[in-house]
């Protein structure tokens, strides 16, 4: 497997039929701040799974809606930043496992969301966001609206649960924060059970020293970031989302194929995705 430091690109999906703009802004500005090169894709489908007669006129038109909107994507990308020479590919197949195939070499999966209902999101076969954020090597960003910080300072949000991913994810989430001049809150879910008990207390104070045992000796490497960490009560989808309301993003693990502890597959996450205003970032276990 690839080491993060001989992954050198930063790979944007490209959908001709939807509006790219957000998901290239972020990769664009993101590259820019990491010294990468940036790589745009568009995988083209194939069309009847037997032949028909106008087949071939169908795929060379969907060839050349899709380099149509890379050449755009990537003249956009220049205008946005001189520097910037982004490298653009069509690729055939379904965009899922190529987009993912390509995350064993990319630092970074930048996509945009369709805002498909949760059924569309996993049965689409256009549909990336769900099942690239579920299998790729790499941490994926999925952006779903303009950026519109309103807190000063700027800040990232960080979900901390004590899993090896999650240590992952705060370390980016420190080198996100770091590169953008950012705040970063550390924040630890404890949902409450259905009936209470009386340890709930020493529970809360477990969570709260795991929580302060996984952030320890950052501040050492990244002491220009301010790092504070909180544990909130309630669901972990919705605690998290509140809490990154005005983030730059919201940054959480992914164990194997998993999500956060205690989850279903990938729950918490593909919540955040569904409830987050600003961007999802899903990192994988190193």
């Amino acid at each position: 497997m690839t080491s993060a430091r001989e992954r050198h690109e930063i790979v944007v999906g490209i959908d001709p039929a939807r509006d790219w703009r957000l998901p290239v802004a972020w990769a664009v500005d993101e590259a820019e701040r990491r010294r990468l090169a940036l790589r745009l894709v568009a995988a083209v489908p194939p069309g009847h799974g037997t032949p028909h007669a106008d087949d071939t006129r169908r795929s060379n038109a969907r060839h050349q809606a899709a380099s149509k909107a890379l050449d755009a994507a990537a003249a956009w990308s220049r205008e946005r930043h001189q520097q910037a020479d982004p490298v653009t590919e069509v690729v055939d197949g379904f965009p899922a496992p190529i987009v993912a195939r390509l995350s064993e070499r990319a630092r970074m999966i930048v996509l945009g969301s369709r805002h498909l209902s949760r059924t569309s999101e996993f049965f689409s076969a256009g549909s990336l966001v769900v099942p690239v954020s579920a299998q790729a090597r790499c941490p994926v960003v999925v952006v779903a609206e303009a950026e519109h910080v309103t807190q000063q300072p700027p800040y990232l949000v960080v979900g901390i649960d004590g899993s090896e991913s999650a240590k992952a994810a705060l370390a980016l989430a420190l080198e996100e924060a770091d590169l953008r001049g950012a705040a970063l809150r550390a924040v630890s879910v404890w949902q409450p059970p259905l009936f209470p008990f009386r340890d709930e207390e020493a529970e809360l104070q477990a969570q709260r020293r795991m929580l302060s045992e996984t952030t320890a000796g950052w501040s050492q490497k990244y002491p220009d970031v301010t790092l504070t960490h909180e544990v909130l009560s309630g669901h972990p989808v919705e605690e998290l989302a509140g809490a990154a309301e005005h983030a730059l993003a919201v940054v959480v693990g992914r164990r194997g194929r998993g999500g956060y502890t205690g989850m279903r597959l990938g729950s918490v996450v593909h919540g955040l995705l569904h409830r987050a205003h600003c961007p999802v970032i899903t990192v994988p276990e190193v």
